[in-house]
């Protein structure tokens, strides 16, 4: 006990073993829908649901353990929402590329992630997106995301007329993932530690009698990772749409894991005197293996998870919250009938509240000025109408280095936007 007090330091973070463990618990809980709703988007787009559950159990397990020993930060890591919204509906059923190939984007983009982080040059690439779009692009995915789940309980569904509508929500899935929405919004007011999985739990049970939920069948051994393990295609890697999806994957996972340590270390107090994050280059470590390391394993970008705040509002302030995860996820993995009988609509619900909670940037937007207000709008709109966070992302960057030029602001632009833009013209003319 001493010896594992000393490596975490407990004493001088003001924490102890108990206070870790119920820490790390509670994280687990929060981000444990991750194992339910990644299998299911990723079957979307063509990958076995099961050899995705294991690639997720997994590769969370190692990034989140990298995080514990090597960071001793209080931060999980997992398949993030709206990178594998990005993989599955963007790159594979929108752009028409096959997973394969996405899972190579994937497994580029940690071994880049990786360089840039020895070379600590990723402050240098963050600067060069202005702060305005930064925080569109995480209110933005919140809508596309919640699009997707509303798409997925068949509480949207086409409409010729009008493009979408709404669906019969008086029975089927669309009835049980209204169901859902209800209750999670009740425990989430109610502020119920985990209320995302447990929400999902009672949704699930709910469905038996609906004749939605099947109850679990076939073994309880770890569902074999091989369909989708080590499934590379180096084919397109030198195209323009691979540089498009590989910058996007890399655009995203970066300012989504950097907003999430700055608002985690802060609410944990672990910020020091002159503003830096501790052993900040070591968290970024774990963010890019676990990143390469999923993507081997057959499942998209890995990154930390702002439900890391669950376990830190809880005393987590240490590494040991967070081996506490990676150890949980272990667990999981012996238990995927019980995950797998899960139907979409009972996860559709986390993933409309997913999208709410990934909203809140939208405050901090500067609506005054109309350079910046103009393309952080376009890239909020643009992802879920346009159906592609690429495309987001290229509305908002363009718009704003044109607003720029074209309004005497030009010295604000750098000669890394220029260049951003550039990736953004070629992807439309080429």
């Amino acid at each position: 006990m001493s010896t594992k007090s000393d490596f975490f330091q407990l004493k001088s973070h003001g924490t102890n073993v108990r206070t870790e463990v119920i820490a790390g618990i509670t994280t687990f809980m929060t981000m444990a829908y991750i194992l339910i709703v990644n299998p299911g988007i990723l079957s979307a787009a063509g990958m076995d649901a099961g050899g995705v559950f294991t690639a997720t159990a997994v590769s969370s397990a190692v990034a989140t353990l990298v995080m514990a020993l090597w960071a001793k930060l209080p931060f999980a890591l997992a398949p993030g929402m709206g990178l594998n919204a990005f993989f599955a509906f963007s790159v594979v059923l929108g752009m028409g590329y096959s997973w394969e190939m996405a899972i190579t984007a994937v497994f580029i983009e940690g071994l880049i992630f990786i360089l840039l982080t020895v070379l600590n040059i990723r402050e240098a690439i963050i600067n060069s997106i202005p702060a305005n779009v930064k925080k569109a692009v995480s209110v933005g995915i919140g809508l596309f995301i919640a699009f997707i789940g509303l798409q997925n309980a068949g509480i949207i569904v086409n409409n010729d007329a009008t493009l979408v509508g709404i669906g019969n929500i008086t029975s089927g899935t669309a009835l049980l993932a209204v169901i859902g929405l209800f209750v999670m919004g009740i425990l989430l007011a109610l502020k119920v530690r985990g209320a995302l999985l447990i929400g999902i739990v009672i949704t699930t049970i709910v469905g038996i009698p609906m004749g939605i939920t099947h109850l679990p069948q076939g073994s309880w051994l770890p569902p074999s990772p091989a369909p989708v393990f080590f499934k590379f295609d180096f084919s397109k890697l030198l195209s323009v749409d691979m540089i498009v999806v590989l910058f996007t994957f890399l655009f995203v996972d970066m300012f989504d894991t950097v907003g999430t340590l700055i608002g985690v270390s802060t609410k944990a107090g672990l910020i020091d005197k002159d503003g830096k994050i501790p052993r900040v280059k070591q968290a970024l470590f774990a963010d890019a293996i676990g990143t390469a390391f999923g993507a081997i394993m057959g499942t998209s970008t890995v990154t930390t998870y702002v439900e890391s705040a669950s376990g830190v509002s809880e005393g987590g302030r240490t590494g040991l919250t967070s081996l506490v995860t990676a150890a949980l996820f272990i667990v999981a993995l012996f238990l995927s009938p019980l995950f797998l009988m899960v139907p979409g609509a009972a996860t559709a619900p986390a993933l409309v509240l997913v999208g709410l909670f990934m909203m809140s940037p939208v405050k901090e937007i500067n609506f005054s000025d109309f350079t910046e207000a103009v393309p952080a709008f376009l890239t909020i709109i643009m992802m879920p109408l346009a159906y592609s966070i690429a495309d987001g992302i290229m509305f908002g960057m363009l718009s704003w280095i044109l607003l720029k030029l074209f309004t005497g602001k030009y010295k604000e632009i750098s000669v890394l936007s220029y260049i951003v833009g550039i990736l953004f013209l070629l992807k439309i003319f080429l």
